[in-house]
């Protein structure tokens, strides 16, 4: 059983009258990679910074192995942070850079002065090197250095000091798109090897759920959800998780009886049980879970008003009785022309209403962002 190394209670934190964590509670195990995931503003770099010390929460306690360590400064805790910006010193090499840290000496349980040998440094610095797959480059300029490998350098930095948590807010966002995703990977392989609990920061889904055993969704200073990837994508509890994670057809529904549910006045077989009968409901339908058939063959009946080709598929908007749905497809369907659909019982997903019902899931401005972008590709051109 995992044992639990970090926990939350009633964290809440205000800044000018204005609450921007809003009494979560959460806790993290030891050896764990927890993502906190959300938009800006949501309070995930908030509740990072209250672990790492940085900030004190307004109420509430924040316990690290059993004790409250709400004044303690964050020298003295056993976490260390990345942050987007490396910081790295210009004036010194990689080796000089990783073994700063250790140079500095560490007061005791005593009081007394403890520095470690240069043998002791030496052998640190070579391990974590090793680690971030840098072996070779000790004696390089960190400016001579690409953007992945200063990460992998402030990484061996954080982690020499061998600490039981890795604060991780935002590192890959400097990044471009192929390098981010070779350093999730890298991300991944290096916590899972060090064996140390990773806290990682992040707007991004598709790193939330590649690299992640848990992922903690926020908004508006509120734990929306908490799961593994797979729970987060498959089994989202509000309309907010279901947009946010990847992309979402959200309807209106009405729950009929167990593993009956009516949209458009049609009634649907899906696998979700336990709703009060005839309660409404709001219906998740992944673009990735509509089958399209002929026209005459079709569940539901609608006409296409835009496709973009995207390599792997083509995204369709298709107009269904004025509410427009997102379908991924790898087969061509022409503008105005007209479809069927089909989506099996477990392509539904059932919610709860909440208080994000009827904000998310319409791509009726699909079009209208695609050429608001041509429009501002054209006035540059000009």
């Amino acid at each position: 059983m995992a044992k639990e190394l970090i926990r939350l209670k009633d964290a809440r934190m205000d800044f000018d009258g204005e609450t921007i964590l809003d009494n979560i509670n959460l806790y993290i195990n030891d050896k764990e990679f927890l993502t906190l995931l959300g938009p800006s503003g949501c309070g995930k770099t908030t509740t990072l910074r209250i672990i790492g010390g940085f900030l004190v929460p307004t109420s509430g306690d924040v316990i690290f192995d059993g004790v409250r360590i709400n004044d303690v400064p964050p020298h003295k805790r056993q976490v260390n942070t990345v942050f987007q910006k490396y910081a790295l010193f210009p004036h010194l090499n990689v080796y000089e850079n990783v073994a700063f840290g250790l140079k500095i000496p560490k007061t005791g349980e005593d009081g007394k002065k403890i520095r470690l040998s240069k043998d002791e440094i030496d052998s640190r610095v070579r391990e974590m090197l090793e680690v971030v797959s840098l072996k070779g480059f000790e004696h390089r300029s960190v400016t001579s250095l690409s953007g992945g490998q200063q990460q992998r350098v402030a990484i061996a930095r954080a982690l020499v000091n061998r600490p039981k948590v890795l604060l991780l807010d935002e590192p890959l966002g400097a990044l471009d798109l192929r390098l981010r995703k070779d350093m999730q990977q890298e991300l991944r392989r290096i916590q899972q090897e060090m064996g140390i609990t990773f806290i990682y920061v992040t707007h991004d889904q598709e790193e939330a759920l590649s690299m992640s055993d848990t992922v903690v969704v926020m908004d508006r200073g509120r734990i929306q959800q908490i799961g593994t990837p797979e729970d987060i994508y498959n089994e989202p509890k509000n309309a907010f998780v279901a947009d946010f994670i990847g992309e979402s057809n959200i309807v209106d529904g009405i729950m009929r009886d167990d593993c009956v549910v009516e949209i458009f006045n049609r009634k649907f077989k899906c696998l979700d049980k336990g709703f009060q009968k005839d309660e409404a409901v709001d219906v998740v339908i992944r673009p990735e879970d509509v089958d399209i058939v002929p026209e005459a063959e079709g569940q539901l009946k609608g006409t296409v008003t835009q496709v973009t080709f995207k390599g792997m598929q083509y995204d369709i908007i298709v107009d269904f009785y004025g509410f427009k749905w997102l379908i991924q497809t790898t087969d061509f369907c022409p503008v105005d022309s007209k479809i069927g659909i089909k989506i099996d019982p477990d392509g539904f997903h059932i919610m709860k209403k909440s208080e994000y019902s009827g904000m998310f899931g319409d791509y009726s401005s699909y079009s209208e962002e695609y050429d608001e972008i041509s429009d501002a590709e054209s006035e540059e051109e000009e």
